[in-house]
Order: C-alpha cells, then structure tokens, then sequence
C-alpha cells in the first residue's frame, strides 16, 4: 500500500538564484491579491474567470510574462483552495491581501515547471538551486514547494509517493489523554506522560535581550531598518525557533511511543483557543498542547489506531481521581 507524503530538503540558492526567485514570488503575490480583490468586489471568482484574468494580463504585461505560467497557475488554484475551505471549514477567513512586509514568499510547481539534473533543482528561467539531500527520494516527485522561512533560509517540499509504513503490532490496549500546563500531557499510564520541558522559558532570557538590543535600534516609522535591528531581529527568530523545533522533536518522540503500544487513543478534544486570553496563555504556548495533540492524531490515524477525540468538559476532574 502507498501514502503520498512530503519531503522537505534545505536550499542553498546564490544571489543570482535568490534575487528570480524573490522575483517570481513578486509577480504570484501580485496575482494573488488580485484574485483576492475580484472577492471583495463581489465578482465571484472562479478558477476559469481567474485563467482568463492571467491570460489577459501576461498579453498586457511584459513583466508579467517573464515569470513562469506554471507557478502564476498554481498560485490562482491555491486561492481558489483557499476559498473554498473558508466556505466549508467554520472559522476560517476568506484569503487576505499578502503585503511585502509580512509575507514570506511560496511558490509551488507542477512536473512541467521543475525537474532534477546532477542533484541540482531546475527551474524556470535557467535558474538553478543546490539541495541538500538529507536522504533519498522514494520516487519521482509529482510537485515541489519551495518556501522560505522567517530567519530567510529557503526549503524545497517535493510530493512523493512511498510504500505505507508498517506499524508495531498494539498488544490491543488502551490509553487515555489529558492536556494541562503543569504537565503537558497527563494518561492513564503514567509511563506514558509527557512532562511541561519548558523550551521556550529557558530560551526567556535571551530571547529578551535580543528583543531589548531591537527596541533600542528601532527607527522611526518610514526609514529603512538598520543593520544592527535587522541582524538583532534575526537572533530573536532564531532563539523562538530553536525552541519552536524543540518542542516538534519531543512532541513526535512521544506520539510514536504511544501509538505503538496502543491499540485504542482517547484524546481530550482541547481547544488551546480557550487559554490564550487566560493567565496561563503563556505557558501554555510553551507547552506547545496543539503542536502534541495534532502530531499524535495524525500518527495514530496514519498507524490504523482507534483514535477517538472526547468531549473536554469535566475531563481534567476525572482524569484526577
């Protein structure tokens, strides 16, 4: 049996490689919030109305044309997945404007858009990207990602499609789940808890004084940031995401370990929501709660456990006596 998973492998583009990539994510950005505007005026954009609208505006516009008509595509079919689920998933928004500030660029290729020569990913416009293979590809990808991320390093995500993994054999028993701040996840074997490790409170103080080093440096509104701002903003993303990376490995080491000696999951259906306007809004975020409870689902899901979500109410008191 096959799963159609990602792949993701670190980017090391030049300059030159960097500067048409930062271009491309220009010209889709642009198509974006264009789409997005069709919304709000009420013109009910479809994925037909938005090809013709691409058309029409890569015969207008030469330097629309000079980009890749795979990822301006791809983009339009993004937005219109977008659109679709906030009308089908409650709670969340219409696609918004992606300003230049706040955005970070994403571009998605189809088979006809990329290809890999020597080790080296192939893109449009004779541009040219060494990868870092961390491991093999299982199989011929049918689509890439590429993204880059708050700190500025850029990430290849490639489609694939692999052989199923087989889980351990369950011994057929049953565990239950309770997420608290004190301890992140609390069960009904105790050999199976997960404690509050506290990342991002040992990382407090430093990441404080790259936030202090950045106010002191702060211009005033409408002038170009300096290289001391740029480069202390740069330290404090790095500390939140070492934290951040933290919490995602013991998150996985501790869903694995309890989806293979499970058969049945009870999991809290905790909304991490209802604590962030709390006083516990704080550590609770450094429990990562939401980031545990997805990674187990999914795993369990994935592995062919029972994984049934119980209503929170009254949850904590029970699991207490």
């Amino acid at each position: 049996m096959a799963e159609t998973v990602r792949y993701t492998y670190r980017l090391r583009p030049g300059r030159t490689a960097q500067s048409a990539l930062l271009a491309e994510w220009g010209r889709c950005r642009w198509l974006w919030n264009e789409a997005v505007h069709q919304q709000k005026a009420r013109r009910k954009p479809t994925m037909c109305k938005l090809s013709k609208m691409l058309t029409a505006a890569r015969g207008r516009n030469a330097w629309l044309r000079e980009g890749s008509q795979v990822a301006q595509q791809q983009t339009l079919r993004t937005y219109m997945a977008a659109l679709d689920s906030s009308f089908k998933i409650k709670g969340q928004g219409r696609p918004k404007v992606k300003k230049l500030k706040t955005a970070l660029p994403s571009l998605e290729y189809t088979t006809r858009g990329f290809r890999i020569k020597d080790g080296r990913l192939c893109l449009p416009g004779k541009v040219t990207v060494p990868v870092v293979w961390s491991r093999v590809l299982p199989s011929d990808p049918t689509s890439i990602r590429i993204y880059q991320d708050n700190l500025g390093h850029w990430y290849a995500s490639f489609v694939v499609r692999r052989d199923a993994v087989t889980p351990a054999e369950a011994d057929g028993t049953s565990i239950g789940v309770d997420w608290g701040v004190k301890t992140t996840a609390t069960t009904t074997d105790t050999a199976f808890d997960l404690p509050h490790l506290g990342h991002r409170k040992r990382c407090a103080g430093e990441r404080a004084k790259a936030q202090r080093r950045m106010a002191r440096r702060r211009r005033p509104k409408g002038t170009a940031p300096s290289k001391g701002y740029v480069r202390a903003k740069r330290q404090a993303a790095r500390i939140e995401k070492k934290a951040a990376r933290q919490n995602t490995h013991d998150a996985r080491q501790w869903a694995a370990r309890v989806v293979d000696a499970h058969q049945l999951i009870a999991v809290e259906d905790f909304k991490v929501k209802f604590l962030a306007k709390s006083r516990m809004a704080r550590k609770a975020a450094d429990a990562a709660i939401g980031a545990c409870k997805r990674e187990l689902i999914y795993r369990g899901t994935r592995a062919g456990r029972k994984v049934v979500l119980v209503p929170p109410a009254y949850t904590t008191m029970t699991c207490s006596e």
